[in-house]
């Protein structure tokens, strides 16, 4: 399943680091706002090298695409939004319109007879 969000950078925390069983780590959190009627905002985590790799910036426009895992600790549970890969909006690019009589594939004539009332 592949999961992604799209939305804005509004926040991002300090970086966190330390020693695990596993060798040392390093974590960063930032905040994204979801888009539509009602925006959420939605706390994702960058691990490792992913931090310097897929650099975000507050108000980056963005899409991450997400795993989503829960686990429980001492009866409690306990759910991290990890972000694997972060891709920043490319803007709003628009297509060039194409010259009267032509289509954009292969520039070849179009059949203007198509019954528009324009």
């Amino acid at each position: 399943m592949d999961l992604q969000l799209t939305g804005k950078v509004t926040q991002i925390l300090d970086e966190q680091s330390g020693q695990g069983k596993n060798g040392p780590w390093r974590k960063r959190d930032f905040i994204l706002e979801t888009k539509g009627q009602y925006p959420k905002q939605v706390c994702i985590t960058q691990w490792g090298d992913n931090i310097d790799q897929q650099a975000v910036n507050k108000g980056d426009e963005v899409t991450v695409s997400i795993d989503i895992q829960s686990r429980e600790y001492k009866g409690n549970w306990y759910t991290d939004v990890k972000a694997w890969k972060v891709e920043k909006a490319q803007g709003d690019v628009q297509a060039p319109p194409s010259a009267p009589g032509l289509t954009r594939e292969g520039n070849q004539e179009m059949d203007l007879d198509d019954d528009l009332p324009f």
